[in-house]
């Protein structure tokens, strides 16, 4: 499971059924399975706090993890914003916040201050999120999700190698045409254009996060030429990679 809070600017979640922006002080929460893209819009700063549900049961066969298996996975919980000022929500905005700080200042007892505070977290979620919850309307047909599944899984696999579209089309055991009908009836994109966005996402987020080269960065996520990362960064962004960096 996953959640993010943004620091500073905005940026956009994409699952396949929605897309939704998130502004600083906002936080989401992702349930577990659910395939999303993280985009960011221009210069931003996030957190994203990923851990596995075991970790809120506490031990096998627990009592609480009835309350925990009651929104995993559930189907009309795919994703949770916290947006709202309402009093719940901002006591989960500022546990996040809380997180962020543990995860700047690490102690001796850090491990043992983030399950606290994911443990104070869920239980906000399992108080309220249910009075919140609005049933979505009906989804696409369910071959489509499956097989999208399966494209953005063998994307988030293999971004970094040349993908062709025969390749990926194999993974979800469709023909080309049908692969880019599906891109086109859930994301309304092509493949091409899905695959250089999350290329572009990872490179920004390894520009920012890390001292490593600009050409090492656009090599590992996927481009083979530094001029025309340059050229597409520029264009996603506005800034040139290194000036990025610098933000």
């Amino acid at each position: 499971m996953q959640f993010i809070y943004v620091l500073e600017g905005d940026i956009t979640i994409q699952t396949l059924d929605a897309k939704i922006t998130l502004h600083e002080g906002e936080a989401i929460f992702i349930n577990r399975d659910v395939v999303h893209l993280v985009m960011p819009d221009g210069p931003c700063h996030y957190n994203s706090f990923i851990f596995p549900d075991y970790f809120l049961k506490f031990y096998s066969e627990s009592p609480a993890g009835i309350l925990v298996d009651k929104i995993v996975g559930h189907p009309q919980i795919p994703v949770f914003t916290f947006k709202e000022k309402n009093a719940w929500c901002n006591r989960v905005l500022s546990t996040l916040q809380t997180l962020v700080s543990l995860e700047n200042s690490k102690t001796e007892f850090y491990v043992y201050e983030v399950l606290l505070q994911l443990s104070s977290l869920w239980l906000e979620i399992q108080k309220n999120i249910f009075l919140c919850l609005k049933v979505p309307s009906a989804g696409r047909s369910g071959h489509v999700n499956t097989r999208m599944q399966s494209f953005l899984s063998y994307i988030e696999k293999h971004y970094a190698e040349d993908i062709s579209l025969e390749t990926l089309a194999k993974s979800g055991n469709v023909s080309k045409s049908e692969c880019l009908r599906c891109f086109k009836l859930t994301l309304q994109t092509t493949p091409y254009k899905y695959l250089m966005e999350y290329r572009l996402s990872k490179a920004a987020t390894l520009i920012k996060n890390t001292d490593e080269p600009i050409g090492e960065i656009a090599s590992k996520v996927g481009f083979r030429h530094m001029s025309h990362f340059g050229k597409c960064f520029r264009e996603k962004t506005g800034y040139a990679p290194r000036d990025y960096r610098d933000l």
